[in-house]
């Protein structure tokens, strides 16, 4: 079976090589993915964006490279797209369009309840197949929609989690995320409050990176312990301080206690702000609000990311009690998506 998937995230791309896993020996990716995985159509690095300035200055690139994995699809027994809406959603429109019995499936959906609900009809009408990895997602489809929650992935690549809270912090994980643009914004404040802390500091630095490129995006590297396994070092670290993303998911889950910082581009931040309705930006937030009413960890956003905020932040965090909710979101999702995914790409009925 030939595959074509859209993967352009790097987090998209670590649950896809869960799946790939589960996946039986016959069945080959083409289109967009990590190389490690196979023959991608593109260098993943060349798609890297954070915003919507940025990716307005892409618009012909993308358009481009949509068209050639509408002419790939040709030769896919199915597709598979993973996040990245704004190119994944357009996309799965044309090559629902041009091959009308190809069947699509949607694994780790657009956030419609987060924002745009009115891709909710649009979704529903072209994939074959929507595989949410959120429990409440459902609720916002109308009940004949193709949608049904597979878990989620991180429980399947997360080995190990806390059973206790450390009394004391050794050893601090700071995480500025896996883009250039967020990196350079976060870097800055990070060194401050690392040159405060009495701890191990770890940095946790994308793979991907070029060496050449580490000075230019982090500056300093001696005051921390670089490091690349991000579940390792959240795993092994007492505290951390987290870029929103799927890190502050990860940490969550892990147990590990930590402080969301996030600072965008002003006028991102602004175009943000006005479209996305939600009380929290963290994915954990969003999701342990749901059922129990209240954030799991605190956010501290744009100009209230300092040194002196981010310290008092932690201070303050009860981390026995951020263990316990973090035993109860594992739970509330309940297992992981590999598995259930696989089935649904290789044709698995119940």
């Amino acid at each position: 079976m030939k595959l074509l998937v859209s993967a352009l995230e790097h987090s998209a791309n670590v649950h896809l090589k869960a799946l790939k896993a589960e996946l039986g020996d016959d069945v080959e990716l083409i289109g967009i993915f990590d190389s490690s995985l196979g023959k991608p159509v593109v260098d993943l690095r060349s798609l890297a964006i954070m915003g919507f300035v940025d990716a307005l200055k892409k618009l012909r690139y993308f358009f481009k490279l949509a068209d050639e994995m509408v002419a790939l699809a040709a030769e896919a027994d199915k597709v598979l797209l993973m996040d990245s809406s704004g190119f994944n959603l357009p996309l799965a429109k044309k090559i629902k369009k041009r091959y009308p019995d190809k069947e699509i499936i949607y694994y780790i959906l657009p956030q419609a309840w987060a924002w745009k609900r009115k891709r909710i009809p649009v979704l529903e009408r072209t994939i074959d197949r929507l595989a949410s990895i959120l429990p409440f997602e459902k609720d916002y489809y109308s009940p004949q929609a193709p949608i049904e929650y597979v878990g989620h992935p991180l429980l399947d690549e997360i080995a190990h989690f806390k059973t206790e809270a450390a009394p004391t912090l050794k050893r601090v994980a700071f995480m500025p995320g896996s883009r250039k643009s967020e990196i350079r914004r976060l870097m800055p404040v990070f060194r401050e409050l690392r040159s405060r802390l009495d701890a191990e500091a770890v940095l946790v630095v994308p793979k991907h990176f070029a060496k050449e490129e580490l000075n230019d995006l982090y500056g300093n590297l001696s005051p921390f312990i670089v490091a690349h396994d991000a579940h390792a070092a959240l795993y092994e670290s007492d505290f951390a301080f987290i870029c929103s993303g799927t890190a502050t998911l990860e940490a969550s889950l892990i147990g590990t206690p930590f402080v969301l910082a996030y600072v965008a581009k002003p006028l991102d931040y602004l175009i943000a702000k006005s479209l996305v309705k939600l009380d929290y930006i963290g994915l954990a937030n969003i999701m342990f609000s749901r059922f129990k009413g209240r954030p799991l960890h605190p956010e501290l956003i744009q100009n209230d990311v300092t040194a002196e905020a981010l310290l008092g932040a932690m201070q303050a965090l009860d981390r026995q009690a951020f263990l316990e909710d973090a035993k109860a979101l594992r739970g509330y999702l309940e297992h992981g998506s590999s598995a259930r995914v696989a089935h649904l790409i290789e044709g698995e009925q119940e």
